[in-house]
């Protein structure tokens, strides 16, 4: 048994939980298909006194407490290594409760003082065919989310969708786009994130669902995020060290539930319209963070200059524009390459100088700064001394100057051929 069905695992002593209570939901769900997590999340539906039930037991335990919701009475408990939520039962029976979820496998309750399982809808049938079965279509009009839910969950649980279930979320598709864009892009996000979510993002967009948040998407790009997920171990063998930063970031605060690594922003560069401002409206539309829409089109600008530049490999000066606009993003790029078909001898390079720290080309270092350019030249502060700076760092990646000497010299020796508005 697992530690959600163990109240002996629980964070909090059995005796203080009702004797009316029961865990329901996805912790049930999950523990009798033996998944397991690090972190316990537990859901208990109690006819009465659900807020004070967790106040008590929040008090008892010196933990963590917050009211979720006061009209339908839910509150929350934490733990150093789990969350526990405590909500009124909806309707005069516990039946009554469960015919209001979503779909049958989560629809599940255990009664911890005598552990017994309540499955009125069925649900344990469905984990054992491993069929995701909506319990009504009521249910799933009511909270739209739930039709992109189900797929996000088959891909989670490696289940398939009930027929009928797919033909009523296609019916009730055109509900999805009155939904707030935080709780879609978190399912979305999902389902990018996993390689098991690509042929349910599919079957999400041939069933209507992504129409509102992507309306020019088509087939192809769909196939192309299944060539990405192949392209990881394309990417393990070409640059190993590479691969392993796939499932990183960048050193943003990442806020719960978020799904955000190099492989989810790939695909996304690949599901969002090809000119930068389409694309920046639709990442925006969805609510994404500024960081996370640079990097996202970063990777996407970065593969538009690859095929701007055909060929065997790329000059000193490409690579160095191209990694200027990748920044870290270049991450993303190299497994869109991988998966597109770009030529493995030259991007194994860009690999190399992208992870060389010290690498002119890929992370050029200033020879000068500013205010020894103007000091030099009896300069003003102004936009010259940033395309002056600019001048140098090419100069640096292509391996004209290696030092600040060298670098002002250089800068002396191309005063006649700047042009009149930033000549020194």
């Amino acid at each position: 048994m697992t530690a959600a069905l163990s109240p002996q695992a629980w964070p909090f002593d059995l005796s203080l939980l009702p004797p009316s209570a029961h865990l329901v939901g996805g912790s049930v769900r999950d523990a009798l298909l033996d998944r397991t997590a690090d972190y316990l999340d537990l859901d208990f539906v109690l006819p009465e006194a659900a807020v004070e039930t967790a106040r008590t037991i929040a008090r008892h335990h010196q933990a963590g407490f917050v009211v979720l919701d006061v009209t339908h009475q839910i509150a929350r408990v934490v733990f150093d290594r789990a969350t526990v939520d405590f909500a009124q039962q909806v309707g005069d029976t516990l039946a009554e409760d469960l015919h209001r979820r979503d779909f049958t496998v989560n629809a599940i309750a255990y009664h911890p003082h005598t552990e017994q399982i309540f499955d009125p809808l069925r649900g344990c049938a469905d984990l054992d065919r491993r069929v995701l079965r909506m319990v009504s279509p009521d249910n799933l009009a009511d909270d739209p989310l739930r039709l992109l839910r189900a797929y996000r969950q088959a891909a989670q649980l490696g289940f398939t969708l009930d027929s009928q279930t797919r033909q009523t979320i296609h019916q009730l598709s055109p509900l999805l786009g009155r939904m707030a864009a935080e709780r879609v892009r978190g399912e979305l996000d999902c389902l990018l994130s996993l390689s098991a979510g690509t042929p349910l993002l599919q079957l999400a967009w041939q069933d209507g669902l992504l129409q509102d948040w992507f309306p020019q998407l088509q087939a192809q790009p769909l196939q192309i995020l299944g060539a990405i997920d192949g392209a990881t171990q394309t990417l393990e063998t070409l640059c190993p060290a590479m691969a392993e930063q796939l499932p990183e970031w960048l050193k943003e605060h990442t806020p719960p539930g978020c799904h955000r690594s190099w492989l989810k922003a790939t695909k996304l560069s690949q599901v969002i319209p090809e000119t930068a401002t389409a694309a920046e409206a639709e990442l925006t539309r969805l609510k994404y963070s500024r960081a996370e829409q640079q990097a996202v089109l970063a990777i996407l600008r970065g593969w538009q200059y690859l095929q701007a530049h055909p060929g065997e490999g790329l000059s000193s000066r490409q690579q160095y524009h191209l990694f200027k606009i990748t920044g870290p993003s270049f991450v993303g790029l190299a497994l869109l390459a991988c998966a597109l078909g770009y030529p493995q001898g030259p991007l194994r390079l860009l690999c190399d100088r992208f992870l060389a720290p010290t690498d002119p080309v890929a992370h050029p270092q200033p020879l000068v700064s500013g205010r020894e350019v103007m000091a030099h030249f009896n300069l003003r502060p102004g936009p010259r001394i940033g395309v002056l700076l600019a001048a140098v760092e090419l100069a640096h990646a292509e391996g004209q100057v290696t030092t600040s000497t060298e670098a002002l010299s250089w800068l002396e020796m191309r005063a006649d051929t700047l042009p009149p508005s930033q000549t020194i």
